[in-house]
Order: C-alpha cells, then structure tokens, then sequence
C-alpha cells in the first residue's frame, strides 16, 4: 500500500525549461490591448494590423502604411538621407538618435515621398511613432515642408499621416517653430489651390495636432485614435472637471466638428481615391 502510494504519478504543474520557451519563435503571437485576444502575428499583419475580434487598430510603421497604400512599384522616396543633428547639445541625445535609427532603419520619424493610389498622383508623408515618439524636430518639419513644395510644384495633392507625441523637446525652440514653419508652408499650398487630405492616426498630440495635422481640406483619423494637444490629466486639473469618457478620441472630435470622417483602415485607400477622384473631376470641369 504504502508502495502504491510513491508509484502514483504527480498531477502537478511543471514549469517549462529555458529550452522550452526558446522553443516558441519570439514575435509569433500578438496580443490585442484592447480585448486581450491572442492571435497570430503573421494574421494580423495580412489583416492590416486590424484586430479580428474588436477591430482594434494596432500601429503601422512608416512602410507598412505606405504599402497599404501606394501603389505597388510607384513609391518614390524622398530626402531620405536627411539626419538631425544636436544643436543643444543636449545629453544623451545623439546616442538616442543612433539607437532609433538601428532599431527602426530609419533616419526620422517621418517618411516622405510620391506615388499613385489607384492610379492618382499623390506626394504622402507617413509618420512612425516608433522614432522619438514620432516627434517633430527640425529634420521632421523640413521634410514635411519640402513635400509641400513638391505637392505645388508638380501639383499633386499632398497626403500626410501623422502618429507624434508632439514637438522634440531636445531640440528646444527649433522644434516648436515647425509649428509656425509646417502651418505657414500649408498656407501657401493653399493659395495655390492645392488639395491637402490630413490622415490623423494614434496618437497624435502636442504641437503636431495643433499645427499642420489639424490644417487639412479633409481631416480624417482611424478609429479609437488619440488625438489632442495637452494630456487628459492636465486639462482636469486646469479645469478643475472630469472629462467625458471617450474625451480626445477621434469618435469624439468627430461628434464634435472637428473631424470630417473615421475611416478604418480597410477603408482608407478606397475613400482617398474617391477624394482625389472628386478633384480631378473637379479640376477637370473648372479647367484648371
């Protein structure tokens, strides 16, 4: 009896060895932070980086957007050799820089160039929060405002996507005059009646959602994304009132006038191609 009870088999839990786990191909699965489904990596990717289950939008990189996008073979990049320099001399910031630029191969948080979308000539610019939080330093604001220049110059209607947590705090006052420099750029697309479509992704924040993001002849924005300048928790304390649950959401600017459609992201290169579609017709019957 006694020998039968040391014969039974444990039924307790095993912790799984370190060869185990290596097992499991690092980035194989991906979990929603929105409803905590898991899912397959490679899934999620061929749905766009659309949740399956609650269509939660997970953030593109700079490339993936384009690719989404553009035209296949039409993708001609622009100033892609453009690096920020340190003009405080601000601690750590250079190896920041180099660090960001390993880690997503890229040389800013913002990708320029032109294209096609079914067949209509666009210059785009595609933010990736991914570098320095897709902050906007001098190298950001210059890119944006030589495709700008493009846009006039080869007449092409400009498309910008924009993912920022602002202004680059390293870069002190020069940063914040990208605001001034981006807005005034716009002004003059303006005059010469070029059509500039502004696609505001999550999040979009601090000095890009007050300038250029927020200046387009459509503004659009994914579902759920956050937009805004100053945080949720500064604003209450300001104000000394606690704000509406869905507050700073593209939902709500929506509701509110200040967003002429959330477009979801399977929808986005169908709804710019009709747009652009209207403005050539329009173009067209004006004849200009």
């Amino acid at each position: 009896m006694i020998r039968d009870l040391f014969s039974k088999k444990k039924k307790y839990a095993t912790i799984p060895s370190e060869q185990a786990k290596q097992e499991v191909p690092e980035g194989l699965m991906s979990k929603c932070p929105e409803c905590k489904s898991i899912m397959y990596t490679k899934e999620l990717q061929k749905n766009e980086m659309v949740c399956e289950s609650c269509g939660y939008h997970h953030r593109l990189t700079a490339h993936e957007r384009i690719e989404t996008l553009i035209d296949d073979g039409t993708f001609e990049e622009f100033d892609r050799d453009m690096i920020s320099k340190d003009p405080l001399s601000f601690p750590s910031y250079p190896d920041k820089l180099e660090s960001d630029r390993k880690k997503t191969d890229l040389n800013e948080a913002i990708v320029t160039g032109k294209g096609t979308i079914e067949g209509h000539p666009v210059v785009i610019g595609v933010m990736d929060a991914r570098y320095r939080m897709g902050s906007m330093g001098s190298v950001v604001g210059e890119k944006i405002v030589r495709l700008i220049n493009r846009a006039i110059e080869e007449k092409r209607p400009l498309i910008l996507f924009a993912a920022s947590g602002g202004a680059r705090m390293q870069e002190g006052v020069l940063s914040l005059m990208q605001m001034a420099k981006t807005s005034a750029a716009l002004q003059q697309l303006h005059r010469e009646k070029g059509l500039f479509i502004s696609v505001m992704t999550h999040p979009t924040t601090g000095g890009v959602s007050a300038s250029f993001a927020s200046l387009g002849d459509y503004n659009l924005a994914e579902p759920g994304a956050l937009i805004g300048f100053a945080g949720r928790r500064i604003i209450e304390q300001t104000i000394r009132q606690e704000l509406p649950e869905d507050f700073q959401t593209a939902e709500f600017l929506l509701k509110h006038g200040q967003l002429d459609r959330v477009v979801h992201r399977h929808e986005m290169k169908s709804t710019l191609s009709v747009i652009l579609k209207l403005h050539e017709m329009t173009d067209e019957g004006t004849g200009e």
